[in-house]
């Protein structure tokens, strides 16, 4: 009895071995490498950085400037194509394909915008026309509102206005720190036997910073 168990174990994994080795070769044969390039239909001109996806895979490649591309995918699999100004394409990779290499030319159809339409009329009269010259509020644009927003004035106005930030603390403290450290263990000079400043007081003096102003 355990040399039957044994020899069907045996078997068994046999077996086992030989349908995973036999999965593994039908599944690198299904592999095949795409190598194309991206061209638009009427004029046969290149298509650069068209966005080129195996559906249902979420991998994909974008094609060179020359509308040249290389993807390695399935037999079977569908490559899907898409460009901003062109219609989006599909290519479904053929099962019957023999080897691993592919060559691909793709011809992509540009894609057509409507707008809606613009009728463009002058004001009925001259008046008319001075009046909204004069009195139109007419809102600014991008350009005009970057060029007020980076005006040297009120980017001055900005710095004066705006808070610190943590780098600037952090520097204006350890300035602060540097400054006192110099006068440790010993007083800080003052200033009352300092001519220059006994000059600018007596400056201020006759000049009569120190007069009272009447306030009325």
């Amino acid at each position: 009895m355990m040399k039957q168990a044994l020899l069907r174990l045996f078997l068994f994994s046999c077996i086992c071995s030989v349908a995973i080795s036999a999965f593994a070769q039908d599944a690198d044969e299904n592999i095949i490498q795409i190598n194309g390039v991206t061209m638009t239909a009427d004029s046969l001109r290149a298509v650069p950085n068209v966005v080129v996806i195996v559906k249902g895979k979420n991998r994909g490649v974008e094609s060179s400037e020359m509308g040249v591309f290389s993807i390695v995918a399935y037999k079977g699999d569908t490559l899907q194509f898409s460009e901003i100004g062109y219609r989006p394409k599909q290519f479904v990779i053929p099962r019957d394909i023999k080897g691993h290499y592919f060559s691909l030319i793709q011809l992509m159809t540009q894609d057509t915008f409507y707008l809606p339409e613009t009728i463009i009329r002058p004001l009925p009269s001259r008046e008319q026309f001075d009046y909204a010259f004069k009195h139109w509020n007419i809102p600014d644009d991008k350009y005009e509102i970057a060029r007020r927003n980076t005006n040297s004035l009120m980017l001055r106005a900005l710095a004066y206005s705006m808070p610190r930030d943590g780098r600037e603390n952090q520097a204006a403290y350890q300035q602060i720190q540097s400054q006192n450290a110099v006068y440790y263990g010993q007083a800080r000079p003052s200033n009352i036997f300092n001519p220059l400043a006994w000059g600018e007081f007596f400056e201020a003096w006759k000049r009569g910073d120190f007069r009272k102003k009447n306030k009325f």
